[in-house]
């Protein structure tokens, strides 16, 4: 689902696929506040599902950031 997130709006090119991934994988590994904090506050598949959403969105507004001031 955080993928998904992070891919709105982005063009299909090999490129953006890998940057999306990354910046999503960044985000869902280092847990940046307040993805910590809910995953270690809401417990079971809903907390995993926040956790990853969160994630997804500071993915996605760093890949529109970067398309922005690309000119990829």
């Amino acid at each position: 689902m955080g993928y998904w997130i992070t891919m709105i709006l982005v063009p299909v090119t090999w490129y953006w696929v890998l940057a999306g991934f990354i910046a999503f994988r960044v985000f869902d590994i280092i847990k940046p506040f307040p993805i910590g904090w809910l995953d270690r506050k809401v417990g079971g598949g809903l907390g995993i599902m926040v956790d990853d959403v969160i994630a997804g969105v500071y993915a996605a507004f760093v890949i529109q950031l970067l398309l922005v001031f690309t000119s990829f």
